[in-house]
């Protein structure tokens, strides 16, 4: 795999095991290596279309949004550029010569 993909998919921890009280344990090295602690507060999301879930600690949830919202802007940005390109070329089908 490479490693622009690794970005995407993220970093495969392991298992854990979803137990019958619905609590979730956190694989150690996952833990320790995204500095995760007894008493952190995760936002949950649905993510895979329902096939999965992804957990933000609650601290870091302005980063993400921050990161969410510079994409929003490029892509808002390029739709704008693609609907006057739009434009422009219907423009030119119209002209009499």
């Amino acid at each position: 795999m490479e490693q622009r993909d690794m970005h995407v998919i993220g970093r495969c921890f392991g298992t854990a095991v979803l137990g019958p009280r619905g609590q979730l344990v956190i694989p150690v090295e996952a833990r320790k290596e995204l500095g995760i602690d007894t008493g952190n507060k995760f936002l949950v999301f649905c993510h895979f279309e329902g096939l999965g879930l992804i957990l933000i600690k609650v601290e870091a949830a302005e980063k993400v949004l921050n990161i969410i919202s510079s994409r929003l802007d490029e892509v808002a940005k390029l739709v704008k550029e693609s609907k006057a390109t739009d434009v422009g070329i219907k423009g030119e089908g119209n002209r009499s010569e």
